[in-house]
């Protein structure tokens, strides 16, 4: 039996998290659920699922959760740190990193100096500090798996001792794939939460609208799989059936394809090297019409560019996108500000905030404060 941590369990990948965990019980059990905000859904998944300890990130949520489960033999903390101690608990044996943003990195740095397994789902992470992350990684011997469906998809194609020439990303698009760079300039929140194909929290569908999230997991990329950005090509592929390519230094390409549900590589990071069977739809190649690949449009989608720039630059920068990202993303999202103000705000908090080659936490906290004002000042 595996006990797992899942930090982020009302967001959309903690939820699903919880149907593997819900089908396999007689392999996994929920130990740890926490949430910020939603304490509804928290409260009623701690009472269906049992675990041992809950965590309100939200402190002033405290008396409320603590209320709802006070007659369950089950530990109620709240706060920051307390996501950073529960994943220390000697019978965790798996945390998955579902936070959204760069929330999730104090807590994920603490699992990982607790040995424990990392399933990574939280991108802002490595985004932000790869080089800390691995480092810390290699020092404690921890595996991160990956949970994003394109990292998983590279995973399952690696071969041991084979070399990749080159990571083939695939990106649907998002919503506005074909629109013109003036139409660009007019489209509503609502058009941007309506994506083709994936079923994301609001944060992650709007990165993908403006192609962020596909910068972000360029940067993820990197770090996971020891590639150059050069290394790292993003195709789009509407039709989100191939979920991402390997190329070999012969040439060969190995693709992983399934449909779009995010249990499967969730599932598989908690049951590796093994597979378990999963109910959900399988690909119907009779179905299957096109499968088309197109070159991503930088200019028409500035934001994968800059990611690529941050990459590129290395240090603290990839923290400065992903601090400016998080407070234009949430502006958005509060109909503050246009479409294409996103990239503009990031790209000039990029050129304002000092850069730094130091890879210690602390200068990831720095930054990000600084970083996050800046964007903030300047909407």
């Amino acid at each position: 039996m595996k006990r797992i941590a899942i930090l982020g369990s009302t967001g959309s990948i903690g939820t699903q998290a919880l149907d593997v965990i819900e089908q396999h019980s007689d392999l996994f059990e929920a130990y740890v659920l926490t949430a910020n905000n939603n304490v509804e859904l928290l409260v009623e998944q701690a009472r269906h699922f049992q675990p041992e300890i809950v965590v309100i990130a939200n402190e002033q949520h405290y008396d409320t959760v603590q209320r709802a489960l006070s007659n369950l033999p089950i530990k109620v903390y709240a706060g920051a740190d307390a996501l950073c101690d529960v994943v220390q608990d000697e019978s965790v044996d798996i945390v998955l990193a579902s936070m959204v943003g760069f929330a999730g990195l104090r807590p994920t740095i603490s699992a990982i100096r607790a040995k424990k397994v990392i399933a990574l789902a939280n991108k802002e992470t490595l985004v932000v500090a790869g080089e800390l992350i691995n480092r810390l990684a290699d020092e404690n011997q921890v595996p991160i798996l990956p949970v994003d469906s394109e990292h998983s998809a590279l995973f399952q194609c690696l071969e041991r001792g084979n070399r990749i020439e080159r990571i083939l990303l695939t990106a649907s698009g998002g919503p506005f794939r074909t629109f013109s760079n003036d139409k660009l300039r007019t489209v509503t929140k609502a058009q941007a939460l309506a994506h083709p194909t994936w079923n994301m929290g609001a944060k992650i569908t709007i990165d993908s609208a403006t192609m962020m999230n596909k910068g972000f997991e360029v940067i993820e990329a990197k770090w996971l799989f020891g590639v150059t950005p050069e290394q790292i090509q993003v195709v789009v592929h509407p039709q989100s059936v191939i979920h991402s390519m390997v190329q070999f230094s012969d040439g060969a390409v190995k693709a992983q394809l399934g449909v779009p549900d995010m249990r499967l590589p969730i599932q598989y990071a908690f049951s590796y090297p093994q597979r378990l069977s999963l109910n959900a739809d399988r690909v119907d190649f009779f179905q299957l019409k096109d499968l088309t690949f197109e070159r991503p449009d930088m200019k028409r989608f500035p934001c994968l560019q800059l990611a690529y720039d941050a990459l590129a630059k290395g240090g603290n920068m990839p923290c400065i996108v992903n601090a400016a990202n998080e407070i234009v993303n949430r502006a958005f999202i509060d109909d503050k500000i246009g479409f294409c103000r996103i990239a503009e705000v990031i790209a000039e908090t990029m050129q304002h905030i000092p850069f730094s080659t130091d890879s210690s936490l602390e200068t990831y906290l720095d930054t990000d404060r600084e970083a996050r004002a800046y964007a903030a000042s300047i909407l």
